[in-house]
């Protein structure tokens, strides 16, 4: 296992996991943790044979709390500057275009900067009993990050969430449907991300990543371009080889023998 200081990164059989390891600080998003991420999901996207990611943390009862508050109060004192001067992609959009999908394996409660992770990710297991929230206006920052959550939940629970700063019961959001899954405990959600991983690396490569990209193209452009737009993110796949290998490894009663061409 690679080891960078607080951030852990780790591929087996074609799945590829990152954890945040920070317990002592309910896992923090760090000047050095944030910035971490960044060069992983280049690295996950420089990777062929990284088919799917599970992103999770330490246990410490906390999936990750968001910005390191103490670290933002240290680097304005010693250097007048806010600590996002110090990230150099504050709201991890690079994340949102990591080609492969992106398991988030939530043991824990989830804040602000742990809810950013979360959204960003494509897929979500969470622990039942834990909370969640986008907390920013109870210490006078803000979530413009939180956008995308306008296509993700109803209008009226985003503004509620984003101008109260509560922390919900996750069970909430999974009833809305932002939650796939939620599990008993750590080991449960870690198996479940651990099972839809497999699940999707299994599959045709190229037909996984055009649906991610696809349905999250579909987001930004609006249902009207969707369509169109969609049919030209999966031209490739169509016109792959891999297109051809599925209906012949069912015609021939096999498991298919995917080349990701």
């Amino acid at each position: 296992m690679d080891q960078k200081d607080d951030l852990l990164f780790d591929v087996k059989d074609g799945i590829a996991t990152v954890s945040i390891n920070r317990p002592e600080a309910r896992n923090a998003l760090s000047i050095s943790v944030s910035n971490g991420l960044g060069k992983i999901w280049e690295k996950i996207d420089q990777t062929p044979e990284i088919r799917v990611v599970i992103l999770t943390s330490a246990d410490c009862g906390t999936f990750c709390a968001g910005l390191d508050l103490k670290e933002a109060a240290r680097m304005k004192a010693e250097t007048g500057e806010d600590i996002l001067t110090y990230h150099r992609d504050a709201f991890q959009t690079r994340m949102r275009r990591v080609k492969v999908p992106i398991i988030a394996a939530m043991s824990g409660h989830v804040a602000a900067g742990g809810m950013l992770l979360s959204l960003n990710s494509d897929i979500r297991v969470g622990q039942s009993g834990a909370t969640i929230g986008i907390t920013e206006t109870k210490i006078g920052r803000g979530s413009p990050w939180g956008m995308p959550l306008v296509w993700m939940l109803p209008e009226p629970i985003l503004m509620e969430m984003t101008m109260t700063g509560d922390m919900y019961p996750i069970e909430k959001l999974e009833k809305l449907g932002f939650i796939n899954y939620l599990e008993p405990d750590r080991e449960a959600v870690l198996r479940r991300a651990q099972d839809l991983a497999e699940r999707i690396r299994d599959n045709a490569p190229m037909s996984v990543a055009a649906g991610k990209r696809a349905i999250l193209t579909a987001m930004s452009v609006g249902a009207d371009n969707a369509a169109e737009t969609a049919w030209h993110i999966y031209r490739d796949v169509y016109a792959s080889n891999d297109a051809q290998e599925g209906p012949r490894a069912f015609a021939e009663k096999r498991a298919p023998k995917w080349t990701g061409t």
